[in-house]
């Protein structure tokens, strides 16, 4: 198989007509050209270059086995370009997974800061519970994942993945305007609750919340989706904790954090020790850059 190393040197003996002017233009010897092309007549069988007393002349095989190899040296040429750029992550793909509120509330923001800066790269967004994506992970469907994890319900995520905190959240208390119902969790044992789906973490905070404030909650209606919990509460058909990322100022609604010490959600981006993925950094970075800075109720992680 001819060498690339070997077309290319013949293309600069030809164009210039000497090997010492070769030899200038590549950074090699006179001495290292003359055994590049003496390899390359070797391998193709072909007489190139015809030796005089006062230099060399290139044979009309020369001349032709540089028109052919033109467009294959081009494509070569465009080829290392396309792994530069590969590697250095312009061109690559990453793959994100997230939570349905950071998908609202930080995916957005850190996307568009990481496609100003890599235009062409390729992102894949997959929407799940922290359960699924930790499973993506793990297969390699994906190669970042936004989690949480609750301060009365942590989680133990698998060897083998590294943790990048991003931001704490208040637990908060949502009752609808003018209801009359007391801020104080332990004066609710009478109120009806709204939670997310039974067997969540955000259903087991909670329940331990109120359990820790001496009742069992009687949850009336259960959804994941914080718009809805938010409609039903201003419906006044019970009241809420919902974490800071879910939480949307309403005049139909009092909201107040609750202080006990447990009440929050921790954010945090996983991703496989071992991924090498080059657009992985810039990923982190645009998403800690994405946290909401001076906002009520939300902590970015030191």
């Amino acid at each position: 198989m001819l060498k690339p190393l070997h077309l290319l040197t013949l293309r600069a003996v030809v164009s210039s007509g000497s090997f010492a002017l070769a030899a200038r233009e590549l950074g090699y010897t006179a001495s290292a050209i003359s055994q590049q092309i003496s390899a390359l007549e070797k391998e193709s069988g072909l007489v190139l270059f015809e030796r005089e007393a006062h230099g060399i002349r290139p044979t009309s095989a020369a001349h032709r086995l540089v028109d052919l190899s033109t467009r294959a040296l081009a494509a070569l040429d465009d080829l290392t370009y396309q792994v530069e750029e590969l590697a250095s992550g312009a061109t690559g793909r990453l793959r994100l997974g997230a939570f349905p509120t950071a998908g609202v509330r930080l995916v957005p923001s850190a996307l568009s800061a990481l496609s100003d800066t890599h235009p062409r790269a390729r992102i894949e967004l997959q929407e799940g519970e922290p359960e699924e994506l930790v499973g993506a992970l793990g297969s390699g469907d994906l190669d970042v994942a936004l989690v949480y994890e609750y301060g009365l319900s942590p989680c133990h995520w698998p060897e083998g993945l590294a943790r990048h905190p991003l931001l704490r959240e208040d637990l908060i208390l949502l009752r609808a305007q003018g209801s009359a119902l007391s801020p104080q969790l332990a004066q609710l044992s009478g109120a009806r609750w709204i939670t997310s789906r039974e067997d969540t973490a955000g259903a087991r905070s909670l329940a331990r919340l109120c359990a820790a404030a001496g009742f069992d909650a009687t949850v009336a209606f259960r959804s994941n989706n914080y718009d809805v919990v938010r409609e039903l509460v201003s419906a006044r058909l019970g009241v809420a904790v919902v974490p800071a990322l879910g939480h949307v100022p309403s005049a139909a609604i009092e909201a107040t954090r609750l202080t006990q010490r447990s009440a929050h959600r921790r954010v945090m981006a996983l991703h496989r020790a071992e991924n090498s993925n080059p657009l992985l950094a810039t990923m982190l970075v645009a998403l800690r850059q994405a946290v909401p800075v001076d906002v009520p109720y939300l902590h970015p992680a030191d």
